[in-house]
């Protein structure tokens, strides 16, 4: 990798380390992401949930709440229409348990992701319908592009409530209430997942059922219901700043105290135990409960959000984790046949667009695997599989530098079905027009980044020296978190390290080695990185700083970000 210093003026760095108190490479760390004002600094360091906006800020809010308490007074059934992923399955959790504490006839409806499709298809809401019979149906994390299937339904006297995040396009579904914070003015929001809309709803019916004098309302804790908007959102790979930030940092700490046994359940199975952080939420929790809607049964993992039933969570947890074992075997599969077929061909200097399809790939991993070529790559990737009908459906993820949904558009004659943001999409189309397609998206992908040098480039934000890396600097780094998207975890460089002892493979194909700096001795782990690829001699090592535990005892530990040689100037700036 190329190591990039960001660059910031020192004056700036030192102002924030006297405001704060925080060590330099820290303070520099937190102005290099915008925070060096007064008042902002406060506020990202010290997040409250006094500081959430008020709910009804975001389009249709009002209408939303007033025709949901009108059902309620009419003892009419809501239908909560989720989605199959992290975010949908908690905003589907999270509302159902809001709705049914104020008192509503509730139901979800969570569709088929192979036989329905993605979002509020007509084939779902059809069968939604004739399932349970409602008279209004609440969608979450979907619905703002329904057009059709919404217009059905209002004309048969079922009135939609449309809750999402989705970009919306030139035309929207004409729903009773179409609550987007992306079809509004009040620009703060635009960054909520899908979850985080849920979140606002059930904010806002609290708010009105206070006011009219419900006890209902008056027993509900709102900040109950963080530990499930924190997990949908981190999932969700929407920014950790403004809004988001504060729903997952207070999020988090609920989450060693929740009440809902499902998520206790989760915890066990996957080994979290103590503080949780991002990682568990992203790379734990969360790849379970996607488990079920990419290859089992969606209505599982609600299930287990939902239910109150101590033996019935352990066993749907114990379901997931296997079936996430399962979804782990299909995706190494797949994405070793993807990388086979793309090194074949691949010149840097030609493919900027990746397209890959194949029969019989499972279209519930396609999206994980788009993923991980994007990622080796540094290009826009999609991935697809191919059905008995002749049919290409697939997932789509990019860089920053190249808008995934511009690229589509360019592309849409030769597309049945399109839709999604910037940076994730998904894609249908015959498989008579997919040769076209990729020669088509290739070139619409290199009008906008030949020009562009995409090696892969690590951003590095301080130097730091091995007598800096104590429990105080941890501790005070971790005011910075939650990491995640735009609040990346700072990443550090130590110049000059040497070897201490014998590095040694573990786990078949990690590098666990003890470095010294500054007469500071320090344990590190490199993951995924050959022994013959260790250089010699003194080193230069980029990584993120971590507590890691292990047989009772509890350390500092250098997660190896790269490795190089020693070199005379450590960094380029």
């Amino acid at each position: 990798m190329h190591w990039k210093s960001k660059t910031i003026d020192d004056q700036t760095v030192f102002s924030t380390a006297n405001r704060t108190g925080l060590p330099i490479p820290i303070a520099r760390a937190l102005a290099l992401r915008g925070h060096h004002r007064p008042g902002e600094i406060e506020a990202f360091l010290d997040p409250r949930l006094g500081d959430l906006s008020d709910p009804f800020l975001l389009p249709d809010m009002q209408k939303a709440v007033s025709r949901i308490w009108k059902a309620f007074d009419a003892g009419e059934t809501i239908t909560v229409f989720g989605d199959y992923d992290v975010d949908g399955v908690t905003s589907t959790a999270l509302l159902m348990r809001i709705l049914a504490g104020l008192g509503a006839d509730v139901k979800p409806f969570i569709p088929d992701r192979l036989d329905e499709g993605y979002g509020l298809s007509q084939e779902a809401l059809d069968r939604c319908l004739e399932e349970h019979g409602s008279t209004l149906v609440v969608t979450v994390d979907c619905g703002t592009n329904a057009v059709e299937s919404i217009a059905c339904a209002q004309a048969g006297g079922v009135d939609v409530i449309v809750t999402d995040h989705h970009e919306p396009d030139e035309q929207t579904a004409a729903a009773f209430a179409l609550v987007n914070p992306k079809l509004g003015g009040f620009q703060p929001l635009e960054n909520l997942s899908g979850v985080g809309i849920a979140f606002k709803l059930a904010h806002a019916l609290i708010k009105s059922g206070r006011e009219r004098g419900s006890a209902a309302a008056d027993q509900l804790d709102l900040r109950d219901y963080l530990d499930l908007a924190a997990l949908g959102t981190v999932a969700d790979i929407v920014p950790l700043i403004g809004e988001n930030r504060i729903i997952v940092r207070h999020g988090l700490a609920r989450i060693g105290m929740t009440k809902w046994e499902g998520l206790r359940a989760l915890k066990a199975v996957a080994g979290l135990r103590g503080e949780a952080d991002t990682y568990h939420l992203g790379f734990q929790l969360g790849p379970r409960i996607n488990a079920a809607g990419r290859i089992g049964q969606p209505m599982q993992a609600l299930r287990l959000l939902t239910t109150a039933d101590p033996a019935e969570a352990r066993e749907i947890a114990d379901l997931l984790d296997r079936t996430n074992q399962e979804r782990r075997k299909i995706e190494r599969d797949m994405a070793d046949q993807a990388f086979a077929e793309i090194d074949a061909y691949f010149d840097p200097e030609k493919h900027y667009g990746l397209v890959v399809a194949r029969e019989g790939w499972h279209p519930g991993v396609v999206g994980i695997v788009a993923s991980r070529v994007a990622r080796h790559y540094n290009r826009p990737a999609i991935v697809m599989g191919i059905d008995e009908a002749g049919q290409a459906r697939g997932s789509c993820r990019s860089i920053e530098a190249f808008d995934l949904l511009e690229g589509l558009r360019a592309c849409e004659g030769l597309l049945e079905k399109y839709g999604g943001h910037k940076m994730a999409a998904g894609v249908q189309l015959g498989i008579g027009s997919l040769d076209a397609f990729k020669t088509a998206f290739n070139a619409v992908a290199a009008t906008g980044l030949e020009a562009i040098d995409l090696s892969p480039v690590l951003s590095i934000d301080s130097e730091v020296s091995g007598d800096e890396l104590d429990w105080d600097f941890f501790r005070k780094l971790k005011q910075l978190a939650p990491f995640g998207q735009e609040n990346p975890e700072p990443v550090w460089a130590l110049h000059g390290a040497e070897l201490v002892g014998q590095p040694r493979v573990v786990g078949q194909k990690h590098l666990k080695l003890s470095i010294s700096s500054s007469g500071c001795k320090f344990d590190a782990i490199a993951f995924n990185h050959p022994l013959d690829r260790l250089p010699e001699g003194t080193l230069d090592i980029a990584f993120t700083l971590k507590e890691n535990s292990w047989n009772g005892n509890t350390g500092l530990q250098l997660q190896v970000k790269d490795i190089r040689a020693t070199e005379s100037i450590s960094l380029d700036r």
